[in-house]
């Protein structure tokens, strides 16, 4: 589109030249009327003529009623002899002002020759234009096949991040280590006989910090630093994702020792001869490539690929095997210590007040990512500044995990006397029922203000990271699942449409209780269907590898941990009702209710 307006303004600008060039012309020819030498001396005769101006051959007369006149004197001879021969009265002629001006060449020359050039002129333009064109075409098709990999080197004057900018990930960093070794200190390991590796793949969730921990590797290493993404190689025509892996390796191989870092591997990596292209599929035909260019590395070349994924499960068995991806570094959550630690680098450059604590907040944040508590930080920082706030302080910290975790608050969103009531007993019940059984996590907050797609919300959070779930957990999770169903339909005999999610995650919780991990009392320890993995699309169907018998087994075994976990949470509700109209009173009056207050709440007697 931009280059389209450049264009036209292009063709303005011609025009209006040409324009200006021909209005030049035709006022030239335009002002003054041609008359014969004779019509002139008669003229002069009569005393009507002010001014004759003579530029070479051509005359040009000002009358004295302000009329201009213009006539040509015979060649080879003089204009007073010219008119003497005419007649002309020598007395009279001496009244009129002569004047005589050289002739200039540039309007003879451009009048007698711009109407033949300027055809020629814009003929040859447009060609210009168009070879312009098929040439920058033809560069871009020889440079289509060249790596997009940006190039990062130890002079460069961007901002350099190392091992200390790193927060946790201990193990991974270790591993990292000997890689930095082997670039900067190859013979150490050669004169002993070890090969440098190949490969690292770097494996986690979205957010662990693969990409950072590669920027860390080549600032620690100091060499050049190679970094594209697997989408970067694949393209609408057939064989350039190939050239640009070719081109990638060899431009790595002259700026030898360096780090190529390849993000979202997946993208090109997955297993072969699952995509309806078959063989001939340009994402295979990188792929293919890849390897040939790792098995092609001279030994010890000093050049290692850093791979990074969070789907390890997809790639190929090939780009995993020893001799090309030799070591794969898994990057866990962070835990407590490691949520802090992330949590004081990221507000390095923010303004915080002197009583922050970033133990409490890394406390409410488990299962967050480092670029979630980024993310947070930055939230807190955003809503200090919205309240004209001169430092963030611990309350903006705390509402930040909120807006991080459901979104921000929709104020717009009001609800009508009955639904807040509705809404009310709905999060009371999913509150109640949670602080009365053992194994759940205590409950952090209590609101009925909407945030997000809910209504309102029940934040409960683990005190501790735990890493392994039990099947009681499960059980008493499923019945806070139901606690908010069970609350309305023991308050009002009806059920409204804001379960709708409660009983899509306790349906989805049960299945999995019964299907992968082995805890249906009935069916046994004994895992049903499996993932398999459409190429083409990048799509995950669920194989069914059991008969319709089991299918109606499994149905009734879900059904059954639904309808226990609803029978669960309706007893607790039923025995405690009292104490479920004083929550969700208070729910209605306050809007929300923090843990200590609920905590204390619980414990305060009902009347």
């Amino acid at each position: 589109m931009m280059s389209l307006i450049k264009n036209l303004l292009i063709a303005f600008l011609i025009f209006l030249i040409i324009s200006g060039l021909f209005t030049l012309l035709n006022n030239q020819a335009e002002k003054a009327e041609v008359i014969s030498l004779s019509r002139l001396v008669e003229q002069i005769n009569l005393e009507q003529v002010n001014r004759i101006v003579i530029r070479g051959d051509k005359l040009e007369i000002e009358l004295k009623n302000g009329d201009k006149k213009t006539t040509a004197k015979e060649k080879e001879i003089s204009l007073t002899e010219s008119l003497k021969n005419y007649g002309v009265d020598p007395e009279k002629l001496k009244l009129a002002n002569l004047d005589v001006k050289e002739e200039s060449g540039l309007i003879f020359w451009l009048g007698a020759i711009l109407p033949f050039l300027l055809p020629l002129l814009i003929v040859a333009l447009f060609f210009w234009y168009m070879f312009r064109g098929a040439q920058k075409g033809t560069m871009q098709a020889f440079s289509f096949g060249r790596s997009k990999a940006k190039l990062f080197t130890p002079k460069d004057g961007k901002e350099k991040v190392t091992f200390n900018d790193v927060a946790g990930l201990k193990e991974a960093k270790e591993e990292l280590e000997e890689i930095v070794e082997f670039l900067k200190n190859p013979k150490k390991f050669t004169q002993l006989g070890a090969k440098i590796p190949k490969g690292v793949l770097l494996v986690g969730a979205p957010g662990t910090g693969k990409t950072l921990l590669a920027r860390a590797v080549a600032t620690e290493a100091g060499v050049p630093f190679f970094s594209v993404s697997g989408s970067e190689f694949i393209e609408l025509f057939v064989g350039v994702g190939s050239a640009r892996t070719r081109d990638l390796f060899q431009t790595a191989k002259k700026n030898a020792p360096a780090l190529v870092f390849i993000d979202e591997l997946d993208a090109i990596g997955r297993q072969r001869g699952i995509g309806l292209g078959g063989a001939h599929e340009e994402r295979e035909q990188t792929l293919n490539q890849i390897l040939v260019e790792m098995d092609g590395f001279e030994p010890n070349s000093g050049i290692i690929l850093l791979g990074a994924t969070n789907r390890p499960d997809v790639l190929d068995p090939a780009l995993l095997r020893p001799g090309r991806f030799d070591r794969r570094v898994v990057l866990d959550l962070p835990d407590l210590k490691d949520r802090e630690e992330i949590l004081r680098i990221h507000s390095r450059d923010k303004v915080l007040a002197k009583d922050i604590n970033f133990k409490e907040i890394a406390e409410r944040t488990p299962g967050f990512s480092g670029a979630d508590l980024a993310n947070l930080a930055n939230e807190a920082a955003i809503l200090a500044a919205r309240r004209n706030k001169k430092e963030v302080e611990q309350t903006e910290l705390r509402e930040s995990i909120e807006k991080v975790l459901l979104g921000p608050e929709r104020k717009s969103h009001i609800l009508s006397k009955k639904e807040k009531e509705i809404a009310a007993y709905h999060e009371a019940g999913h509150a109640l029922v949670n602080a009365s059984l053992t194994h759940t996590d205590p409950v952090q907050k209590v609101s009925i203000i909407a945030r997000g797609p809910a209504a309102g919300y029940t934040l409960k959070l683990p005190i501790q990271d735990r890493h392994l779930h039990s099947r009681s957990e499960f059980i008493d999770e499923l019945a806070v699942f139901m606690g908010g169903y069970a609350a309305e339909k023991l308050v009002f005999n009806e059920i409204t449409t804001g379960a709708a999610n409660d009983l899509e995650k306790a349906t989805d919780l049960a299945r999995r209780l019964v299907t992968q991990y082995g805890m249906s009392e009935k069916l046994g320890p004994t895992t049903y269907g499996e993932r398999e993995e459409i190429g083409f699309w990048g799509q995950e169907l669920a194989n069914k590898n059991y008969s319709e018998e089991v299918a109606v087994q499994i149905d009734k075994e879900i059904t059954k941990f639904i309808d226990d976990a609803f029978q669960t949470a309706q007893k607790i509700l039923t025995d405690k009702r009292k104490k479920l109209d004083q929550i969700a009173k208070k729910l209605i009056k306050k809007e929300a209710i923090e843990r200590k207050e609920f905590e204390r709440l619980m414990k305060k007697k009902v009347k």
